[in-house]
């Protein structure tokens, strides 16, 4: 296995492959619709997208009035929703980096991060460093929404293997372990192509509790404001995913 994270190569065409079927525009507008709500900000409050990939949040935001900038490592996403962005004539800023370097300090109203972009890094000090960053970029009170995978969830429903069939005829294997000491939930991808090409992929995710999650954010120097099981403000449950709004100090 080469050295390069799995988070600098994962997130590609391939990726995009995966989950899109699983990502249709009336979820992408349900989440927004979500998003906004939680956020309660007036519009033209300025958002930042943390791990945007190719705009999917970002661009509807844009167009129900807010001034948003992306942020996300992967230069081709940042491509795509420039591209997209032009032709739905709406302008945002696109910025590459790392999510531990977020270049802004006192600049958002709000940063979201959604879809589970939260746990990929090394250890829990680097995610730790991930939220420090969102502190700075935050106006004083300024708000943070994490949406991710709930641990005990996870645990629930851990299941070691998964195939996926899709209509085209992709077959996606998942084979799961989960690192009890460590928790994260390690996948290894194989993805097998109708023409017989075959390419595999990994996945090492820190999957957190909300204490956890609640103790990070003081640590960064956030209050926790509310936490939810999906975006639509629904309960928190064993099986339901997590969803976390901070608020800076």
């Amino acid at each position: 296995m080469s050295g390069v994270p799995w988070y600098k190569t994962f997130f590609g065409t391939d990726y995009l492959r995966i989950y899109s079927p699983f990502l249709p525009p009336e979820r992408t507008e349900r989440e927004v619709a979500g998003i906004i709500k939680l956020l309660n900000l007036p519009p033209d409050s300025s958002i930042l997208d943390l791990c945007c990939g190719p705009g999917r949040h970002a661009l509807p935001l844009v167009q129900q009035g807010y001034s948003v900038t992306g942020l996300d490592q992967n230069e081709n996403f940042l491509q795509q929703a420039q591209a997209a962005a032009e032709a739905k004539g709406i302008e945002a800023r696109w910025v590459q980096s790392d999510m531990r370097t977020i270049p802004f300090q006192n600049e958002f109203d709000a940063i979201i991060n959604i879809f589970t972009s939260f746990g990929y890094l090394e250890d829990e000090d680097e995610d730790l460093r991930v939220l420090q960053q969102v502190q700075q970029a935050l106006k004083p009170n300024g708000r943070f929404l994490l949406e991710t995978v709930y641990q005990p969830r996870v645990l629930r429903n851990h299941s070691p293997h998964g195939i996926i069939r899709y209509n085209d005829g992709l077959i996606v294997l998942e084979e799961r372990h989960l690192d009890l000491r460590g928790s994260r939930n390690e996948i290894a991808i194989t993805m097998l192509f109708p023409d017989g090409r075959r390419t595999e992929h990994r996945q090492s995710i820190r999957i957190y509790t909300l204490t956890e999650l609640a103790r990070m954010l003081a640590e960064a120097g956030m209050q926790l404001q509310g936490y939810y099981g999906d975006l639509d403000g629904s309960p928190l449950t064993l099986d339901s995913r997590l969803v976390v709004l901070g608020q800076k100090r």
